[in-house]
């Protein structure tokens, strides 16, 4: 099986920006801004080749085992992860449909629990930027659903779901998605969630955005599952099954 694309089609160096740009940086962090200065980010900028593989084996495990449902990823962004779901779903089981769902305006203000890594509005793009992304690809688009969260999962998620992909980044994010997604969940069913760093089992873990943590560790504190940290080096993710 060819699944050289995991590594092939996208650039996983982001470019490191010049010393004028470093300096700028500086002065602006030292001032409380964030630094913007910035080299145009490339397509694998927010991943790594190891999150990849891992979603590779997740995605294709459920569908060769027959996992019933849709798949679904909330928090889109530019379709980084997107477009690789839709290659893996094109292999496996072409009839499965993949839902993305993002606000397209940025991230909503973050609490006190997700720490200071991000500011509202950061991570803003665009439909179109979305769109291209799998054309580049020649990739068939997925239904997106356009929207804050809390106004479009509880009536636009599939009514069985077999995969989900959780990028909210924040507490408020994570802790809606999983209220609506999970009862969705197939038997079976394997949900990823994003920046989730686990420091017990892995100290080295990408750790910013504590929030998405708590978020799970308190929604899974009556269930029957536990989320688990999965390796993908510098980087973080964990995931679950549904019982």
């Amino acid at each position: 099986m060819d699944n050289f694309y995991i590594v092939k089609w996208f650039d996983w160096t982001l470019p490191r920006p010049s010393r004028r740009v470093q300096a700028i940086n500086r002065v602006l962090g030292r001032l409380g801004f964030w630094t913007s200065l910035q080299p145009p980010r490339v397509s694998g900028s927010m991943t790594n080749v190891e999150k990849r593989m891992n979603l590779y084996h997740f995605v294709s495990q459920v569908l060769a085992y027959g996992v019933p449902g849709d798949l679904v990823e909330v928090g889109c962004n530019k379709g980084q992860s997107s477009t690789l779901i839709q290659k893996i779903i094109d292999e496996f089981d072409p009839t499965r449909r993949l839902h993305v769902y993002d606000s397209f305006e940025g991230l909503p203000p973050p609490v006190a629990a997700d720490g200071a890594a991000y500011v509202a509005g950061q991570m803003k793009t665009t439909r179109d930027a979305l769109v291209e992304n799998f054309r580049r690809y020649g990739l068939r688009l997925p239904e997106i659903h356009e929207g804050w969260f809390h106004d479009t999962l509880p009536t636009k998620l599939p009514e069985r779901i077999c995969f989900a992909y959780l990028d909210g980044d924040l507490y408020e994010s994570i802790k809606v998605s999983l209220e609506h997604v999970y009862p969705r969940l197939s038997r079976g069913a394997i949900c990823v969630i994003d920046d989730y760093a686990d420091p017990d089992a892995y100290p080295e873990a990408w750790n910013k955005l504590p929030g998405v943590k708590q978020a799970c560790d308190e929604f899974f504190a009556d269930k029957p599952e536990k989320v688990s940290f999965i390796y993908s080096a510098d980087m973080s993710h964990g995931y679950f099954r549904k019982s």
